[in-house]
This record gives C-alpha cells, sequence and structure tokens, in this order.
C-alpha cells in the first residue's frame, strides 16, 4: 500500500500533528503514522472521522485517483 501523502498534507494544512488528529478520531498517534505510512488500512467509519476531522471528503483523502 501506498503512503497517504493526501492525508499527510490535508493534516498540515490544518496544522494538525498526528497526536492532534489522532485524539480527535479517537485513535492513538501510531495508528494515524501507521495510516499515513501505508501500513494499516483504516476502518471506513475511521476514513469518516478523519475526513470530518479535515473538512474533506473520502474521494479528496481516500478515493481520488493520484
Amino acid at each position: 500500500m501506498a503512503k497517504n501523502l493526501r492525508l499527510k498534507a490535508a493534516r498540515a494544512t490544518k496544522d494538525l500533528s498526528q497526536a492532534k488528529l489522532a485524539e480527535a478520531v479517537g485513535v492513538t498517534r501510531q495508528t494515524m503514522n501507521a495510516i499515513e505510512n501505508g501500513d494499516y488500512n483504516p476502518s471506513l467509519q475511521l476514513c469518516i472521522a478523519i475526513c470530518k476531522a479535515l473538512d474533506l471528503t473520502l474521494n479528496d483523502l481516500f478515493w481520488g485517483n493520484d
């Protein structure tokens, strides 16, 4: 699985650390790091929570074409 650079960029745009975004969506910083590195495939529920926290859509972060 590829690194999720869109997630990392969106988080940076909102000036959120991995820890702050993780706290906002109810996971650990390590989980957020694993998602960004492509080492963990988040559930749809977690994807939706991340999108809501970043004011983006699933297409923006996870399903759009690279």
